[in-house]
């Protein structure tokens, strides 16, 4: 029930992302944080596993999240960029402009801090 995002870095800080699972199943999700693109704020998602061999390339610009579908799960991540305390940043995982159907009750979903007290998209920093 582990649920992570939505996150991304702000700035010069921004992120490009390949991700894949080595142990267990995800549900990934990218979201277009980019203004002038056709596709903002829609998302994809796709099902990450060990079995399916599946990656995700999450471009800059986006942000990124994922619910643990199996008990435990093991990611690789390839980022283009360090990570920088200071410029991350998390839009709510449930923002009803996003509209993502997470495949996890929301009983069940096991939250971080920084996740339950995330903003709205429309509050956002946006690209």
């Amino acid at each position: 029930g582990v649920l992570r995002g939505l996150h991304y870095q702000k700035g010069e800080w921004s992120q490009a992302k390949l991700v894949r699972v080595l142990q267990g199943r995800v549900y990934d999700v990218a979201v277009d944080l980019r203004r002038s693109s056709p596709t903002f704020g829609q998302h994809i998602a796709v099902e990450l596993s060990s079995d399916n061999k599946r990656q995700l390339f999450i471009p800059r610009g986006f942000a990124h999240g994922f619910a643990v579908l199996s008990d435990t799960a093991v990611f690789a991540y390839k980022v283009d960029n360090k990570y920088m305390p200071s410029a991350e940043a998390s839009i709510r995982f449930d923002d009803p402009a996003i509209g993502i159907e997470w495949p996890i009750p929301a009983a069940d979903m096991i939250l971080s801090p920084k996740d339950v007290n995330a903003g709205s998209l429309d509050q956002a920093e946006l690209f």
